[in-house]
């Protein structure tokens, strides 16, 4: 029994050390795995979920009018239906995700 205790502990340190990691990837990458289920792999949100959800695509002119500390406040907060991500992905990964998302409006 404490053998047991004590491998679940050493994978439960190690999955807490694997989750930074992962957090540090590439805009791309954090957009893939934190955005694109709701807005779509290309920011168009054209997905049942999107429509039923309501999300804008990042074409809208809403959207390309939004200022990208309005985006920054949105992701940090969340907005509607979009969960915050204030403690979950850190300023720089949030202000990379943005200059991301500017890819895809063009």
């Amino acid at each position: 029994m404490t053998q047991k205790l004590r491998m679940a502990s050493v994978l439960l340190l190690a999955a807490s050390f694997a989750v930074p990691v992962f957090a540090q990837g590439d805009a791309a990458g954090v957009y893939k795995a934190k955005c694109a289920m709701c807005h779509g792999a290309d920011g168009l949100a054209a997905s049942s979920m999107a429509k039923s959800m309501k999300v804008l695509s990042f074409k809208a002119p809403e959207m390309l009018k939004a200022t990208d500390a309005q985006f920054v406040a949105s992701t940090k907060d969340g907005k509607g239906k979009m969960p915050a991500y204030n403690g979950k992905l850190t300023d720089a990964q949030i202000k990379d995700v943005v200059a991301y998302i500017r890819t895809l409006q063009k």
